[in-house]
């Protein structure tokens, strides 16, 4: 991270504000923050991760990690839905970093303004990106046909092209996994169909694709299903749980900033002095900033070494899966205790708090799941599980 590098320059206090003050609303009427992203982009966040040549900031993904964090102190759900599209312009760096320009059209385009979404997850689907129960047809131009369904497909209403992967099981070579880009055509249907407990603003609805169209020059990769090093597959794996890493940090973050608030306004009748001087209270705000401080430093260790080129080899998977648990597990236990120390008030639904208790619960269902980034864990100490 560069030293100059100030994130209220590319996310000013106004800006802020403003997506803070129209995020109960969203939650509330269950709308996508469509002026969040018109501001956002205005702004050039969309291409923060796009080299300056091409239109963007230059910037990297530890800098991208601590603008999501402050995003989401105002607007978890804005920073969630921008993540997916910094997902592929994150990809796209770490592949010409590498030397490798495969997603030059990703950049350029999210320099002009075009919205990149993350069309990835599958409904029963632990394969996850080794796999999918999406059909991939190869067309004589040298595109694909992708038929199937993706589930939580977060900027649903406003994408312009939606990064997808399908299995293509009938080339002289298959099976091969197939990543590609798809323009919003008729093809491609969106459902109404988010309706959740938290993070409602995302509208990460479901997709499907009815012989949606990516063409040959759309088409990123074709790769062998199953683990294997190839950079785009890492590429997505590292900006994915980096960001949604970083997204939940904002979260706590933002709990913990409320409540301090709480305990410095709120009096006790027994005492009459605010509870911020009360033990039992001072502890539990201690033990929440305890835990949060750990997950910047954390952030911004891996995100350098994924801009530095670090090789971690096979524990790349888990320290980045580890990451991302850590910072949810964190972030729904500081929200928790916060909620505490604000009281009763926190209860209702009108207190931002309450939408951080809802917000939050989301991240235990994005990958990797506490499930498997034990299991990366297990087998980065372990080795391999004996069959």
């Amino acid at each position: 991270m560069t030293a100059a590098f100030d994130p209220a320059q590319i996310l000013p206090d106004d800006l802020l504000e403003r997506i803070r003050e129209r995020t109960a609303v969203h939650d509330r009427e269950n709308t996508f923050p469509v002026d969040d992203l018109d501001e956002l982009r205005d702004a050039g966040y969309l291409a923060i991760l796009v080299p300056a040549d091409r239109g963007g900031a230059g910037l990297g993904l530890a800098e991208a990690s601590v603008l999501q964090q402050r995003l989401a102190t105002a607007a978890p759900a804005t920073a969630l839905a921008v993540n997916m599209h910094l997902v592929w312009t994150g990809v796209a760096k770490i592949l010409q970093d590498r030397g490798i320009d495969d997603l030059a059209f990703v950049q350029t385009g999210a320099a002009a303004g075009e919205v990149f979404a993350f069309g990835i997850s599958e409904a029963g689907n632990d394969l996850v990106l080794f796999g999918s129960d999406t059909a991939a047809q190869p067309t004589a131009d040298g595109g694909y046909a992708f038929t199937g369904t993706k589930i939580f497909t977060s900027l649903a209403p406003v994408w312009t092209q939606l990064g997808v992967h399908g299995l293509d099981t009938t080339s002289p070579d298959a099976p091969k996994l197939v990543y590609g880009f798809l323009p919003r055509t008729d093809a491609v249907h969106t459902r109404d169909d988010w309706d959740t407990v938290g993070m409602r603003g995302t509208q990460s609805r479901t997709t499907e694709l009815r012989g949606a169209i990516a063409p040959a020059d759309r088409i990123a990769r074709r790769v062998d299903p199953g683990p294997q090093p190839d950079p785009l597959v890492f590429g997505i794996f590292a900006v994915f749980e980096l960001l949604l890493a970083s997204v939940y940090t904002g979260v706590a973050r933002r709990a913990l900033e409320l409540a301090v608030d709480a305990a410095s306004t709120r009096r006790s009748k027994k005492t009459g002095m605010s509870y911020a001087q009360d033990p039992d209270i001072r502890w539990r705000v201690a033990d929440m900033a305890i835990a949060y401080d750990a997950l910047p430093p954390q952030l911004a260790a891996l995100a350098g070494d994924v801009d530095g080129l670090v090789d971690h080899g096979p524990r790349w998977f888990s320290l980045l899966s580890g990451v991302k648990h850590r910072a949810v597990t964190t972030a729904k236990h500081v929200v928790d205790d916060a909620m505490l120390v604000a009281g009763g008030s926190s209860y209702f639904s009108r207190n931002e708090l309450s939408r951080l208790y809802r917000d939050v619960l989301a991240g235990l269902f994005h990958p990797s799941d506490r499930e498997s980034a034990h299991a990366a864990a297990a087998t980065a100490w372990l080795g391999p599980q004996e069959r």
